[in-house]
């Protein structure tokens, strides 16, 4: 790969004092964001105990974060461009926290809803700004690979952190202290980010584009939205129109960005095909494990019954892979390909999720547990080396777009996930047999069967659970099945898209 960077000096490259306590700090808004997106699982079936939310609301709150996320963050990474780095990020994490203590005290299911939405919108200026900042403090091709794998293990970490300290919480409080967690890694990291954290911007900005900005709103919106209701109702008006809207408006906005002398996102970028294929590895890669990873707390608590505490522990592996593989990336991808650490990356999350779709509610934990190590040891070879390609492919006066861009996929290979897979799990479950008398807020949710079953005799309980919960179970294998094919489908397509690629020696 041509190398777009300009040439620095040995201070700038080398010697940037401090420029790993700044990454300390980085990682802290990374670990904020992880530790979010891993507790609102756990919390799932206490959420919908105490809100009672329809089946649609209960995905609602899974994934609106994700499409209000995946809407602004190519607007917020190229507002941080402009206005700097470090700023957008201390304001975005404060936010971050007052909208967390918002979440912790929804009363409803629509108040929780809006909740995550603001959320989206302060956690929109997070990982664009960690990563466009990594790209301007490590000017030094091999340090930037480690800090990127720092970076990606720490998100890692977040995610074993996130289980467990929120199980603990979920045996000794109520649901909403789960988001009350964020609250002293805000304030460290925006008390300790005011000393630290250099501040960085473009140069030469031009002004923020509103119309770009509304256009790039309401484009992601519109079709993650269409996706979802097709998903979960079948393709009717609403849909159609929903997906037309939002077509015609991502086509105007990018219509719009080749016109423009100073665009919001430089459109130039995806002619470089690592750039391209690593931003598509990235979004399929997390569609094809978005909507498992969202049920798989339930199935831990829901079918096997574990304690909060217990299934944050029995997802631990998956985040033990990733942080050892990320820490390790760079250096494997330069000693062999970057393709094809990629791919084989990609291709072993597929084959541990085929091995999921032989699993059935008494499946015994090492065999769950062998497959969440080998998906999050591929997990953390293929999104550490692709966030490293994404990251080299551009000047780093455009660093803020581009990482916006790289989360965009991210969060919207979520939300799609989500709709997608997630709606497959919840329209299996549906179709349930029930015994006389169940209550419709049965079939909406397995939580609502588990409650439903505590005011029902024992053994019509013990029907309504057995039913419900093999249902759940049949959906979670066909979603596992979808996911593997889905990723293997990906890891061919990596191989040929990031053909002679080659990170910074």
């Amino acid at each position: 790969m041509t190398s777009t960077l300009r040439p620095a000096t040995t201070t700038e490259a080398v010697q940037r004092p401090g420029r790993w306590l700044a990454l300390s700090v980085l990682v802290l808004a990374v670990l904020l964001v992880a530790v979010d997106a891993t507790v609102l699982g756990l919390a799932t079936p206490y959420i919908s105990e105490d809100l009672k939310p329809t089946g649609t609301q209960l995905l609602w709150i899974g994934d609106v974060y994700s499409f209000v996320i995946a809407g602004l963050l190519v607007s917020m990474g190229s507002l941080g461009d402009r206005i700097g780095r470090k700023r957008i990020l201390l304001l975005g994490a404060t936010a971050f926290g007052a909208m967390s203590v918002l979440n912790a005290y929804a009363t409803t299911p629509e108040l929780m809803i809006l909740a995550r939405a603001l959320l989206g919108v302060a956690g929109a200026t997070l990982m664009p700004a960690t990563l466009a900042l990594i790209r301007n403090i490590f000017h030094d091709p091999r340090e930037r690979s480690l800090a990127v794998g720092i970076w990606g293990a720490t998100a890692s970490a977040g995610t074993a952190v996130g289980p467990i300290v929120g199980g603990f919480l979920l045996e000794h409080f109520w649901w909403g202290s789960v988001f009350l967690i964020n609250l002293p890694v805000m304030a460290v990291l925006v008390l300790v980010g005011i000393k630290l954290l250099p501040e960085s911007r473009n140069p030469n900005p031009g002004p923020w584009d509103m119309i770009s900005v509304v256009l790039s709103l309401v484009g992601m919106i519109a079709v993650v939205y269409a996706v979802k209701e097709a998903a979960s109702h079948g393709v009717t008006g609403e849909p159609i129109a929903a997906g037309l809207l939002g077509a015609a408006a991502l086509y105007a906005f990018v219509r719009r960005q080749l016109t423009l002398p100073t665009p919001l996102l430089d459109m130039r970028l995806f002619r470089n095909r690592g750039f391209s294929g690593a931003v598509l590895a990235d979004l399929l890669t997390i569609l094809g494990l978005s909507g498992l990873v969202f049920f798989l707390s339930q199935y831990l608590q829901l079918v096997q019954e574990r304690p909060p505490l217990e299934a944050g522990l029995a997802e631990l592996p998956a985040a033990v892979g990733a942080v050892a593989a990320g820490l390790v990336a760079g250096a494997t991808a330069r000693r062999y390909s970057v393709r094809a650490v990629v791919s084989s990356g990609l291709a072993a999350i597929g084959l541990a999720l085929a091995s999921l779709t032989v699993l059935d509610e008494s499946t015994g934990y090492p065999v769950l547990g062998a497959a969440l190590l080998v998906v999050g040891v591929g997990a953390g070879f293929s999104f550490t080396v692709t966030a490293d390609v994404i990251l080299s492919s551009v000047p780093k006066d455009q660093a803020g777009a581009a990482s916006a861009v790289s989360e965009t996929a991210y969060e919207l290979g979520a939300a799609l996930g989500i709709a997608v897979l997630g709606s497959i799990v919840t329209g299996v479950y549906r179709g349930f047999t029930a015994p006389p008398g169940t209550p419709t807020g049965a079939h909406e949710s397995l939580g609502g069967a588990v409650e439903a079953a505590s005011g029902m005799p024992m053994n019509t309980a013990q029907d309504l659970l057995a039913s419900a919960r093999g249902a759940f179970v049949d959906g979670l294998t066909i979603a596992a099945g979808a996911g593997a094919a889905v990723l293997l489908a990906t890891a061919l397509a990596a191989w040929f898209m990031l053909k002679n690629q080659r990170l910074g020696l």
